[in-house]
């Protein structure tokens, strides 16, 4: 179980090796994603609060990057946060995720993107529920859900 000690070190000293690595060129992104999906998944954007239907969505499943479809959530380990994107307590595998620090807008947080394409998911938060006491809180349009 990855906890917040451990997202700092992976923050600090660098990020697992993924399974995978999945590059493509700018153009290339643009034409697999939407323009919303392109804005946050590869601009670092962020979608509005409460405009996805995946943060009411608790049936079983997995959550997978929509740019590369890296399996990197368990529905199991969502949660209602009441902060408007769908929230995890751990990712499905240690080297899903990738960690770095993000400086913007005057804070200092977890930035969390997929290890596989980089793309970016959102941040993640030491204010989850018990065990883990982590909060990946995540674009819903970064992510595809599958039935499992």
């Amino acid at each position: 179980m990855i906890k917040w000690s451990d997202v700092i070190h992976f923050t600090n000293k660098g990020n697992p090796v993924p399974d995978k690595r999945v590059e493509k060129t700018e153009e290339e992104w643009k034409q697999l994603l939407t323009p919303e999906e392109f804005q946050v998944a590869r601009l670092k954007g962020t979608e509005r609060s409460f405009s996805s239907e995946l943060c009411s969505l608790f049936d079983p499943g997995i959550y997978e990057c929509k740019c590369c479809s890296t399996l990197l959530f368990d529905a199991g380990e969502k949660f209602e946060s009441g902060t408007g994107w769908p929230s995890f307590t751990q990712p499905l595998k240690e080297n899903a995720i990738a960690y770095h620090a993000d400086k913007s807008y005057g804070m200092i947080r977890v930035e969390v993107i997929c290890n596989t394409c980089d793309a970016h998911l959102g941040h993640v938060f030491p204010d989850g529920p018990a065990p883990s006491g982590l909060r990946y809180c995540i674009n819903a349009v970064s992510l595809t859900k599958t039935k499992q």
